[in-house]
């Protein structure tokens, strides 16, 4: 079956989209802060985090609940950061541009684990400069799993290679740099993270990850001077960048070494 076999399949399955989407934002936005704040996700009820209060089901529908109580807790009144229907709004759009295009497929399904990933991670090392091992763990296991079903066993052999390589390969660089430099330049989350993105996306990919995610980093913080910033978010950007648009940016980048 395709979201494409009809139009009327398509809306059905571009409204599913949004709705999952907005619904899983919520999700990760929530464990985001509660990682932030050291409080368990895997359970516990939504709770206000200015009051305590806990939040019933009419206050916690994406957007709408927030658009409805004007941004306010409607217990203690105290105003709900706009970042919430904001990572709500951008989550299903990232959902329905998944489906859009990868279909309804096992590549799909493998992907969407990955953008989620990607970005709670993103609001975590925003928040803490941390990246939980959770995200890589679980990002690694979709790998594993969806692998056999999606390449031939040489090219399962090649994306574990580039993984080493470059989780290996940065890890060397990094401990050069720390020692050149006196102080921690890249953080062991980050060095994680390029190694999955290696699993992903193999050497080409991960290269162009590599170099994307630095240009972005130098553009957001580099004339900020800052002695520390997080990193993950760009190498998250720039992965999800070459997972949609991988091939054009390939030849891109190709083309720039005159391949």
């Amino acid at each position: 079956m395709s979201i494409y076999d009809s139009n009327a399949i398509l809306i059905y399955c571009c409204i599913v989209a949004l709705i999952l989407g907005a619904c899983m934002g919520s999700f990760l936005n929530c464990t985001a802060i509660r990682i932030g704040r050291s409080e368990t996700f895997v359970r516990g009820r939504s709770h206000c985090m200015h009051c305590g209060h806990e939040l019933s089901v009419k206050d916690l529908i994406p957007v709408i609940s927030w658009v409805w109580l004007k941004g306010r807790c409607r217990y203690c009144r105290e105003k709900i950061s706009a970042r919430y229907p904001l990572v709500e709004i951008i989550f299903a759009l990232v959902t329905l541009a998944c489906l859009l295009k990868f279909d309804l497929t096992v590549l799909c399904l493998r992907n969407y684990i990955l953008l989620s990933v990607l970005f709670l991670l993103t609001l975590t090392d925003l928040d803490t400069m941390t990246i939980p091992d959770s995200c890589h763990i679980i990002a690694v296991v979709a790998w594993v799993l969806s692998a056999p079903l999606l390449m031939s066993w040489p090219e399962i052999g090649l994306h574990v290679l580039a993984a080493v390589l470059f989780g290996g390969g940065v890890l060397v660089l990094s401990l050069v740099m720390d020692r050149v430099m006196g102080r921690d330049t890249l953080g062991g989350g980050d060095i994680k993270l390029l190694a999955v993105a290696g699993l992903y996306f193999g050497l080409i990919g991960t290269m162009l990850v590599l170099i994307l995610s630095g240009i972005i980093g130098l553009l957001m913080n580099g004339f900020k001077r800052k002695k520390e910033f997080p990193f993950g978010p760009w190498i998250a950007v720039a992965s999800a960048a070459v997972l949609f648009a991988g091939e054009p940016l390939i030849n891109w980048y190709m083309g720039l070494l005159g391949l």
